[in-house]
């Protein structure tokens, strides 16, 4: 076990107590009596959880957490204190502690606290995939077209309010960036923003979403994903709702979902009564195939971001600006962002042209870019499982997941091919109707014209 704990306070055998404690549970523990030495440790990166006390000398670890959690928003914190008054406790939460303890404890529930928080730190692929979206976030948002101006006219509307948005559109639009502009044009522009992808296993998730709302108070919580929430999760989900609207914890909740909720309500897939508490300010972000005359302010602004972030300088010729408006964009903005960088780095001419681009879309060039081989499917097949097999971390849904690349875009061609006909296109497919449109509405694909 390569858990780090850190732990402070100024009695010398508390200290050491908690010392012998956590590490005969196998975790490498470092303490201090001081709170700026804790402050300093953690945000030099050390420690996956901090045990600390309230006081120590003249100094409040409340003082401390906010600079602590300005740069590890996600790091544990185990608070104990004598003064067990409910203001304290209070305090603890508002500071966004992860649980509080009041002292004397018992040592065996500390441990099993500590333990607790630890399991449920994200994991390293959480860790990537949020530093992920945390840089798409980061990119600039543009765009001249009609789409996009009603869409700016929402978030103005939405940020001169504190109502619960629900931003909808597909992978790769930018609901996040949204929920942000949202949110740094708000009154509550200087105070705290979290971000968290909810789809998946819905265990703890209610303790996760307590956590992260503790994290936002006074500023926003933006939650993604919640489209892909089972049962259990749209339970958790609907108890957050409730829990902020009787509470006077003052949090502004944004939620994005890559599917029409409504239209998951409708085939049985998603709550009615959680829907309903959602669907307040709607905003729906368009796809990047839906306005191609924003593509070129679009790629403009990405590539100046590319250069900010140290990839060599390129320009776009006429005709790949031409090929890039012929592609339809299946991952939106975040695919033309990859692509730019790929072309940034694959390509030597400082211009860019439309065989450039050509090349890269590719599906050929497509596997190389994600480091396939190119022998056919049964051999990206056997890659893929090597992966896996491979993988640091716990196995990741390789069936779900490679079932759901080919699925939807297998789907949206053919109904391409047969110009929207879904009757046509379940025959093709050799599946009955019915099941297509309840594959369209899961799977949140596009179904082109007619019927």
């Amino acid at each position: 076990m390569n858990n780090r704990v850190l732990v402070a306070d100024d009695d010398n055998a508390i200290r050491l107590v908690l010392q012998q404690a956590l590490t005969r549970e196998g975790y490498q523990v470092r303490a201090t009596s001081s709170v700026s030495t804790l402050s300093k440790w953690a945000q030099e990166g050390e420690g996956d959880l901090i045990v600390t006390d309230v006081y120590m000398g003249e100094a409040c670890v409340f003082d401390a957490l906010p600079a602590i959690r300005a740069v590890r928003p996600t790091l544990p914190v185990i608070v104990m204190s004598a003064q067990s008054t409910v203001a304290t406790a209070m305090s603890a939460a508002n500071a966004g502690a992860y649980d509080y303890l009041p002292k004397p404890f018992d040592l065996e529930e500390l441990v099993r606290m500590a333990r607790r928080a630890l399991q449920q730190q994200p994991s390293a692929k959480q860790r990537a995939a949020a530093a992920a979206a945390e840089r798409d976030a980061r990119l600039p948002m543009v765009g001249r077209s009609a789409a996009m101006q009603e869409v700016y006219r929402a978030m103005a509307r939405a940020a001169a309010t504190d109502l619960l948005v629900l931003i909808e559109g597909e992978t790769g639009v930018g609901k996040e960036r949204i929920a942000r502009a949202i949110h740094q044009h708000s009154r509550r522009a200087g105070a705290s923003f979290a971000a968290a992808h909810v789809a998946g296993d819905s265990a703890g998730l209610s303790e996760r979403l307590e956590r992260l709302a503790a994290h936002a108070v006074g500023g926003a919580l933006y939650l993604e994903g919640v489209d892909d929430l089972d049962a259990a999760g749209q339970a958790a989900l609907l108890m957050l709702v409730e829990g902020l609207e009787r509470s006077r914890n003052d949090v502004r909740l944004m939620v994005g979902a890559r599917r029409p909720l409504r239209a998951l309500v409708e085939a049985g897939l998603f709550r009615a009564d959680l829907f309903y508490r959602l669907d307040l300010l709607r905003i729906a972000a368009p796809p990047l195939r839906d306005r191609p005359d924003d593509i070129g302010e679009i790629a403009r602004a990405l590539m100046a971001q590319a250069k900010l972030d140290g990839l060599p300088e390129k320009s776009l010729d006429p005709s790949a600006l031409e090929r890039l408006q012929r592609h339809d964009w299946p991952g939106n903005v975040r695919e033309l962002w990859n692509l730019l960088r790929r072309l940034s780095i694959m390509r030597p001419d400082r211009v860019l042209t439309a065989a450039d681009v050509e090349a890269e879309l590719t599906p050929a060039a497509s596997l190389r870019a994600l480091g396939e081989p190119e022998q056919g499917f049964d051999a990206l097949l056997a890659a893929r499982i090597e992966q896996e097999l491979n993988a640091p971390s716990e196995p990741s849904g390789l069936y779900d997941r490679l079932i759901g690349m080919v699925e939807k875009p297998l789907i949206e061609q053919t109904l391409r091919a047969t110009r929207g006909n879904q009757i046509k296109c379940a025959a093709i497919l050799g599946i009955n109707r019915n099941t297509l449109r309840k594959k369209i509405v899961a799977l949140g694909v596009t179904t082109g014209k007619g019927d």
